[in-house]
């Protein structure tokens, strides 16, 4: 078993996030039982999983005696909304360094122009609301963590102490957010005598999945994890997740993971990151229409597809326990409104 509690931890979230059972959905799709871990309430505004990594991200910041959090992603980027909000909590300053999305015909956006979707909806809106001390939007493909490193060496030349967050917080300290997840799973399923065959997980900059089977790994426990890509291959994927596993594994000191242990499917993500597919927009309708939760259009919504995929192709038995993680991202959803026009 992993102890975590003598690491530096920050808690915004009260207790542990529910476990519930989608026996609508369940049903409509003939099974398997498909069971939900709400992430989207965990604590801070909107919540979502970011809110796990930044406990542990925080917390080391503070230790370091940082008084100013650089970060960067996507313009709608739900782990910038988070780390802005967890900036407000702690008295923090905060700069976001952003790109734009590529445009609806896959192409990428000019800078300055807009962009898609357009500025000051969804999370957007909500780095305005929050105060965010500076806020760049750069055009998409740019070397955003560069720009975050030069953006914290000016900070600190003005006297400032910067502490840089990678993207999506996917980093080892980051990750024990779902190694400590993990361990919060498994009591709730023997809480209840549940016998969970898979767990479904959205797979982007990795942070999650990979803390997800580091802890499940250093439970002994051996529930596969099962990542949807988000925005690549397999075979571009699959490597990422594995070395983020390595580094938790190496330094939590726990027995080197199976490599087979690391999936990322990626059939789901269409033709690009955040850019929609008709089956995001069936897997959001059915969410919503059978058990009333929405899901996001960049992560949940692409997860829930594939999870619907793999049911039709008999990837599952009807008598199974398949539970589906719910990284949140729902403010994205109303930034996105014309995918489901």
């Amino acid at each position: 078993m992993v102890d975590l509690n003598e690491l530096p931890r920050r808690h915004y979230t009260d207790g542990p996030t529910p476990l519930e059972h989608l026996s609508r959905l369940s049903a409509r799709l003939g099974g398997p039982q498909i069971w939900i871990k709400r992430d989207d309430q965990l604590g801070l505004t909107q919540g979502g999983n970011k809110t796990r990594k930044l406990e542990f991200l925080i917390a080391e910041a503070l230790a370091q005696g940082a008084d100013t959090l650089v970060t960067a992603g996507g313009v709608q980027s739900n782990h910038c909304r988070l780390t802005l909000a967890a900036a407000r909590r702690e008295e923090l300053e905060c700069h976001l360094v952003l790109e734009e999305d590529l445009g609806s015909d896959g192409k990428p956006v000019p800078a300055g122009t807009g962009g898609n979707p357009p500025e000051f909806t969804g999370n957007f809106l909500l780095f305005d609301l929050l105060g965010a001390d500076s806020v760049e939007v750069h055009a998409n493909g740019s070397d955003l963590m560069t720009r975050a490193n030069e953006l914290a060496a000016e900070l600190k030349a003005q006297g400032k102490k910067p502490y840089v967050i990678p993207v999506g917080g996917s980093n080892v300290t980051g990750a024990l957010g779902y190694v400590d997840c993990a361990q919060e799973l498994l009591n709730q399923f023997a809480e209840v005598g549940l016998t969970v065959s898979t767990i479904v997980t959205p797979s982007g900059s990795t942070g999650m999945q990979a803390g997800l089977i580091a802890g499940l790994h250093g439970a002994d426990s051996q529930i596969p994890v099962v990542g949807i890509n988000v925005s690549r291959t397999r075979e571009d994927q699959e490597p990422k997740i594995i070395s983020l596993v390595d580094e938790v594994a190496a330094f939590l000191d726990l027995p080197p993971v199976p490599r087979d242990r690391s999936v990322g499917l990626g059939d789901y993500f269409g033709t690009g990151y955040a850019l929609p597919t008709s089956e995001m927009v069936e897997a959001v309708r059915l969410f919503a229409q059978t058990e009333g939760i929405l899901l996001d259009p960049v992560y949940t919504g692409k997860t829930a597809a594939g999870l619907i995929d793999l049911i039709r192709r008999g990837r599952f038995s009807a008598d199974e326990n398949v539970v589906f993680i719910h990284s949140g991202g729902v403010p994205g959803l109303y930034a996105r409104g014309q995918a489901f026009a």
